[in-house]
């Protein structure tokens, strides 16, 4: 009994790492890459005529607009003190978040909208993770609604439109971004001190935007 006693503290600490690392590498910021590579590696069709280079550098550029920026101005934020910490912890923390990715959202839903050589699903991802920012500010008034919550509920929507869009079957990408949206909506309960509602009307939110998305842009 005393061993199993001190090994406790230890499987705790492990727990709230692992949970930690899995927000981390899930941050809602990385998702509309990874949804970007995802189709990048599923499609590739899509990609035709596209060299290897302008490929990367598309990649890149998703990132750039959608992660770093985002991120930069959220770090900008905290040094000129008009937020507390760089994880947003308060409703408040997050308002000049929420409307800075709305501009980038936007403008990567006009960039697909105007150039030919984006996949056409881009239209409706874009236009779904920029709906939940514009949805997702106005609940914020209420609740801290979990945006990692949005963001995967907007990628497991996403992949699984994507294989309808494509008569794909790709039921080994939409088994894996379930069980991956239930991992992390339980890395959240463990190491943030969002409740239940917050967390399930995040991912609910997610999903309604991209099939908003898609009802109105495809």
């Amino acid at each position: 009994m005393p061993y199993a006693l001190h090994l406790t503290p230890f499987f705790t600490r492990l727990t709230t790492l692992l949970a930690k690392l899995v927000s981390y590498i899930c941050h809602p910021l990385f998702i509309p890459t990874y949804i970007f590579i995802y189709l990048q590696r599923q499609f590739p069709y899509e990609f035709e005529g596209i060299t290897d280079w302008q490929l990367k550098m598309k990649i890149f550029s998703v990132f750039w607009m959608t992660a770093f920026f985002p991120a930069f101005s959220v770090f900008l934020l905290w040094k000129l003190k008009f937020s507390e910490s760089i994880f947003l912890r308060t409703q408040k923390e997050r308002i000049i978040p929420y409307f800075i990715s709305m501009f980038f959202y936007w403008w990567m839903y006009y960039l697909s909208r105007t150039f030919t050589d984006q996949p056409i699903v881009l239209k409706f991802f874009y236009f779904g993770i920029f709906t939940s920012t514009v949805i997702g500010v106005f609940i914020n008034n209420y609740i801290k609604i979990s945006l990692h919550g949005i963001a995967m509920g907007g990628a497991m929507a996403a992949v699984i439109l994507f294989a309808f869009v494509y008569q794909s079957t790709t039921g080994y990408a939409i088994t894996s971004v379930v069980l991956l949206t239930g991992l992390v909506c339980t890395s959240r309960f463990l190491v943030s001190d969002h409740t239940t509602l917050e967390v399930y009307s995040g991912v609910l939110l997610g999903i309604t935007s991209q099939l908003i998305g898609y009802w109105f842009v495809s």
